[in-house]
C-alpha cells in the first residue's frame, strides 16, 4: 500500500472484514505441494472486552498494556482433506505494544497457528509496514509475514519449522457486498460460517 501503516493495530484495523483466501501449502518432507482457501472474517474487539481481558490474563499479562486485538473466524477445507473432513473455528488475541510506536510488542493468542493451546508469540512491523508474526511452540516454531498489495488484497506468507515442516502463501481478498458468499448463518444463536466451495479446494487458518 502507498499510505504509511503507523502501527500494528492499525494493519489488524485495516484486515478487519471477510477475505477469501487462496493458499498454496508446500510440505517439505512429502516434496508436495496442496491447494486450497477459505472464508476468514476478521472483527475487532474493542478495549474494555471481556475477552481481551481473559487473554491478558490466561498470559499472565497486565490487562492495562492491551491496545486491541480481534476476532477470527475461518471454514474451509484443504485438498488432502478425507471424506467429510472441514476446518472450522475461531480465534481471539490481543495486543501488547513494548515499543512507544506501537509497532512491536506480544500478540496474546488463545490458539496458536501451529498448535491449537494458547500462546503467547512477537509481531514487529518492517520499514516497508509489513507486519511480521513469530511463535514458539514446544515442538516447532512459525514465522507469519504479512503485507497489503493494496486495500482489498492481503499477502501472507508462513513457515512452521519442527516436527511438520511447510512453507505456505496466501493471496487474500476482501469481499465485497456482492461477491460476499452466503453466510454467516445463524443458526441456534451461534455464528456458523459456510465453507468456500466456489474457489476450489479451501483451508482453514489456525489463528491468524
Amino acid at each position: 500500500m502507498t499510505t504509511p501503516i503507523a502501527d500494528a493495530l492499525s494493519f489488524f484495523r485495516l484486515s478487519c472484514g471477510r477475505w477469501r483466501s487462496q493458499r498454496s501449502s508446500h510440505h517439505l518432507l512429502h516434496r508436495r505441494a496442496e491447494a486450497g482457501g477459505s472464508l476468514i472474517v476478521v472483527e475487532e474487539l474493542e478495549l474494555g472486552d471481556d475477552r481481551l481481558r481473559a487473554i491478558a490474563e490466561l498470559h499472565g499479562q497486565d490487562p492495562a498494556g492491551l491496545v486491541g486485538g480481534c476476532r477470527v473466524r475461518w471454514s474451509g477445507s484443504m485438498a488432502w482433506d478425507k471424506a467429510g473432513e472441514a476446518h472450522e473455528g475461531e480465534s481471539l488475541f490481543g495486543l501488547i505494544p513494548t515499543d512507544e510506536r506501537g509497532r512491536a510488542g506480544l500478540l496474546l493468542r488463545d490458539r496458536g497457528y501451529a498448535e491449537t493451546a494458547p500462546v503467547a508469540g512477537h509481531f514487529a512491523m518492517d520499514p516497508r509496514d509489513h507486519l511480521l508474526l513469530s511463535t514458539d511452540y514446544e515442538t516447532m516454531s512459525s514465522i507469519e509475514r504479512f503485507s497489503f498489495a493494496g486495500p482489498d488484497v492481503r499477502l501472507r506468507t508462513s513457515t512452521v519449522e519442527g516436527l511438520s515442516n511447510t512453507a505456505s502463501f496466501c493471496i487474500e481478498t476482501r469481499c465485497s457486498g456482492e461477491e460476499e458468499p452466503a453466510g454467516p448463518a445463524e443458526a441456534g444463536g451461534e455464528t456458523q460460517l459456510e465453507p468456500d466451495r466456489t474457489a476450489g479446494p479451501a483451508l482453514s487458518l489456525l489463528g491468524w
